[in-house]
């Protein structure tokens, strides 16, 4: 009888072969590229790196749960209903609005004007007018004195909400900046000085709007596009930003947990 086997390589050049009808009983390694270390057959380094993983996951959760509990029992001042002024803006749509979009948009002015802080997820392929549903919601947010951080994964994609945003915004009393690498260091230092002052109104950036150097004088939503694409370490500086401030992540590949909280 032959029968094939599956070599599995460990410190110390030991080896251990497994039958292919066993290969239920393991599963492939993701993790990120460089960091991979082989344990020693039949050590304790895997068991201990798997009881801290577990208690981090744990600690993650118990800090998510605090996270939206604190946001359900918090109260905010809900914006003024859409006046005058928001009529016109949303006139200066070049586009006819899609049914999903108009609905989009529809629910999302409603959360902005309860009492509750908002929490959406509006997911859409690309090209499927995700990004005017944000400009409307930061239009109003903006109108209300309420500031706007729009967060992008990718500096190419910071650049394109910056001109989106600063084309519909024209001919209003909205400030509206851009703060990525494309910024020289000057103009970052007078963007970061505008939000700590209030005389920003809209900043669209990629992971520099999470640097500690980054205060607002009074954030009132935050627009995250692609949440799927920023790393552990940027989400817990989202975190902390998301306890009062009204969310709408824009996704159209959302991540599991977004899709079931939202």
């Amino acid at each position: 009888m032959t029968v094939d086997f599956l070599v599995v390589e460990y410190a110390g050049g030991d080896k251990l072969y497994l039958p292919v009808y066993r290969l239920n009983q393991i599963q492939k390694h993701a993790g990120g590229e460089g960091s991979q270390k082989l344990d020693r057959l039949g050590g304790q380094t895997f068991a201990k790196t798997r009881s801290r993983v577990a208690k981090n996951v744990r600690q993650m959760a118990d800090e998510l749960l605090r996270l939206y509990a604190e946001r359900n029992a918090m109260l905010r001042s809900s914006l003024a209903a859409p006046d005058d002024d928001y009529q016109a803006f949303e006139a200066t749509f070049p586009f006819e609005e899609t049914p999903d979009q108009g609905r989009a948009i529809h629910d999302v002015m409603q959360d902005l004007g309860r009492e509750h802080a908002m929490d959406r997820l509006v997911c859409g392929d690309v090209g499927f007018g995700k990004t005017e549903v944000a400009v409307r919601a930061s239009f109003r947010s903006a109108m209300n004195s309420r500031q706007v951080a729009v967060l992008c994964p990718t500096t190419v994609l910071a650049q394109q909400h910056l001109i989106s945003f600063s084309s519909r915004m024209r001919g209003y009393p909205i400030e509206v900046r851009g703060l990525s690498r494309f910024q020289s260091k000057a103009e970052q230092d007078r963007v970061v000085r505008g939000l700590r002052d209030g005389s920003v109104d809209i900043v669209v950036g990629t992971h520099r709007l999470l640097s500690k150097d980054v205060h607002f004088k009074q954030l009132g939503l935050l627009v995250v596009d692609e949440e799927q694409r920023f790393g552990v370490t940027h989400k817990e500086r989202i975190k902390q930003l998301k306890r009062s401030v009204d969310v709408l992540t824009l996704s159209a590949t959302p991540i599991p947990r977004t899709m079931q909280m939202a």
